[in-house]
């Protein structure tokens, strides 16, 4: 299938992503506690005063520079209706499949006990719009700015070959997205069954990230989160 053949553009997957990014921004006012860690909402909140007209204008802002960035790349063609629809079945197939195959790999390939992932209490609401926005931010930090970056600087820099940079980047960036589980007012006590999910995780979103795109991963960790908040 000419779907699977080729990873989206970045310009091209930021796009696609543009409604997780807009309801979780939008969910945020609803729900002022969701934002949790997301300092880029906090700061941006800040930066307007708390003025409702400001903070939209800002996020169509954001909306229009992404609109043109796929026009001056010259992929606004590919850019129809239709094409979020197999972006989010795919990742809806990877969110389902994770959490399971992650917990086989730590019970039967590492030996550890089942992870008890608990957390604050919250309601369906805030549950919701926290997904979207750890989906969005989540990726957009740990993958395309601290895995690609690093893997990038492996390769360029240390000219490290490229399998080996990105497993580099890979563990850098997972250990780092695990970790960030476990700090602040809001973070879950450090435990190491804990930390190893997480970190497994983060290495199945990187993977995600290099072969099917930013779009997939983002969307992947969303919906994720939503079933294992909303439905288990």
């Amino acid at each position: 299938m000419r779907y699977f053949s080729q990873r989206p553009p970045l310009a091209v997957a930021l796009a696609l992503t543009l409604p997780l990014f807009l309801l979780y921004q939008i969910g945020v006012l609803l729900v002022p506690t969701a934002s949790g860690a997301d300092l880029v909402t906090a700061a941006l909140l800040k930066m307007v005063g708390g003025s409702l007209p400001l903070y939209l204008g800002a996020l169509a802002s954001v909306a229009g520079l992404i609109a043109l960035a796929v026009v001056l790349s010259g992929h606004h063609k590919r850019m129809t209706p239709g094409l979020l629809l197999p972006v989010l079945l795919e990742s809806g197939i990877y969110a389902l499949t994770m959490g399971t195959l992650i917990l086989f790999v730590m019970a039967e390939v590492m030996g550890f006990p089942l992870p008890l992932l608990a957390g604050r209490a919250m309601g369906p609401a805030e549950k919701i719009v926290l997904s979207l926005g750890a989906g969005f931010h989540e990726e957009l930090l740990f993958r395309l700015l601290i895995f690609a970056g690093l893997a990038a600087a492996g390769t360029r820099v240390l000219a490290m070959p490229r399998l080996w940079a990105g497993l580099a980047a890979a563990a850098v960036s997972s250990a780092l997205f695990a970790l960030a589980h476990h700090v602040g007012p809001l973070g879950d006590p450090l435990r190491m069954d804990v930390f190893v999910y997480r970190f497994l995780a983060g290495g199945f979103f990187a993977a995600l990230f290099e072969w099917r795109g930013f779009a997939v991963a983002a969307y992947t960790h969303a919906l994720y989160d939503l079933y294992v908040l909303l439905l288990r």
